[in-house]
């Protein structure tokens, strides 16, 4: 694969630092994404789900107390939710061209490597 790598990540989260870890380790470039002070659009959220191959759901940190009461919400709505509440979104994701992985844990991401 040659497309670029880009992680969205959170700083202080410990998959986060572990994933990054891995992809300095791999010499692969990255891009690495504090997706804290570059919020996510509801745009780049439907992008990364569709990715991911996964629902807008299995991208929410469904244990958040933003979170209660979404169980019964269309993906547009929780893709809005989580475009506001940065804390709602699962990380790290890594995306490499048309393929992206959750970090959790953080190995998932040697699959785009």
């Amino acid at each position: 694969m040659s497309d670029k790598i880009t992680i969205y990540q959170k700083p202080t989260c410990s998959k986060c630092r572990a994933a990054l870890t891995i992809l300095k380790e791999s010499d692969n470039e990255f891009d690495s994404i504090n997706y804290y002070e570059d919020k996510l659009t509801v745009d780049q959220l439907r992008e990364i789900v569709q990715k991911l191959g996964i629902p807008a759901k299995g991208l929410l940190r469904a244990d958040e107390p933003l979170a209660k009461g979404s169980e019964s919400a269309s993906d547009e709505e929780l893709l809005r939710l989580m475009a506001e509440n940065p804390d709602l979104i699962q990380r790290p994701i890594v995306i490499r061209g048309e393929k992206a992985v959750l970090g959790r844990p953080p190995e998932n991401i040697k699959e785009l490597l």
